[in-house]
């Protein structure tokens, strides 16, 4: 596979960036894979040589609110393109902008800015908890911040990749009126020309103000019946979960550089911890352990 060819399998998987992804594509796993590459006389043209689109839907299967045991269903849009040189790439709720091109051989660079909605308990219907629902709706968050990573390619094999990135947004609707940040590690390689794996750990950070506003908990509650009144407490910043996510995609041509129509399964977990863990929304009425799953299909033109 040519260096045209790499730089398509790396931009396969259009929402790998979901949240921020088991089955365990293992570097023996990879390695095994067979890549087959007809012989040609030129580099070959691909639907990812310049502008493209990548669209789609997928069913989502997540926490009702952050620390919740209780979920729901609910349908997610998927969308990246590279319009210009320019790559937009999925966030959950959200997308990021990346303005610097990849390499054709190399260390590769992104930067760009980021925005992404963050709607939890801001509807006591989808809360699936009375009492946590008694304790009000919430505001929904625009955070406006950036993305910055690294991508190493040519880790285990010369068609894989591993990718260290930092997400960073504050509220700017007066939400929650705080900021997180996000680092990130992701591992890429395609399981065979159809096929495409990605693996992602992460943690998150947030301030007092982010803590306070989705983790605290007031000392009363005229709504309630005392018994079922929660222990007030006070959240602070810090630490706030860490997890993992795979993701798998498939194209159904069975080839990736021709486009068209592809599915894609996400699988993930992540443990709430600190603040975000002892809160009674999530020691008495939820969990710190939080699962998503998701499935979808997506074209590329």
């Amino acid at each position: 596979m040519n260096n045209r060819g790499k730089s398509v399998m790396n931009r396969f998987a259009p929402v790998a960036a979901l949240a921020s992804l088991g089955l365990l594509a293992t570097p023996a796993f990879a390695r095994d894979a067979e890549i087959e590459e007809p012989v040609r006389a030129g580099p070959p043209a691909t639907v990812f040589d310049g502008d493209f689109l990548s669209v789609g839907v997928g069913v989502g299967y997540n926490a009702s609110y952050s620390g919740s045991d209780d979920y729901n269903v609910n349908v997610l849009p998927i969308i990246q393109a590279s319009v210009w040189g320019i790559d937009i790439n999925p966030r959950p709720a959200g997308i990021a902008i990346d303005f610097i091109p990849d390499p054709d051989e190399g260390v590769g660079f992104s930067a760009g800015p980021m925005v992404r909605l963050r709607s939890d308990r801001v509807d006591a219907e989808d809360v699936n908890d009375d009492i946590v629902a008694a304790y009000g709706e919430l505001d929904r968050a625009v955070e406006l911040g950036g993305s910055v990573g690294v991508k190493f390619p040519k880790v285990l094999h010369p068609y894989d990749s591993l990718s260290v990135n930092v997400d960073a947004a504050w509220d700017v609707a007066g939400a929650h009126g705080g900021m997180y940040w996000s680092p990130s590690v992701t591992y890429f390689s395609p399981l065979s020309r159809a096929t495409a794996a990605s693996l992602s750990l992460s943690t998150t950070f947030i301030d007092d103000d982010f803590a306070d506003y989705y983790y605290s908990v007031p000392t009363t509650n005229t709504l309630l019946p005392d018994e079922d009144v929660l222990p007030g407490f006070q959240a602070e910043g810090g630490m706030q979960s860490y997890g993992v996510n795979l993701l798998l995609a498939h194209d159904l041509s069975g080839d990736v550089t021709d486009g068209g129509l592809s599915l894609v399964g996400i699988g993930g977990w992540s443990k709430l911890v600190n603040d975000a863990a002892d809160t009674p929304f999530t020691s008495i009425r939820g969990n710190n352990d939080q699962y998503f799953i998701a499935l979808g299909v997506g074209y590329t033109f």
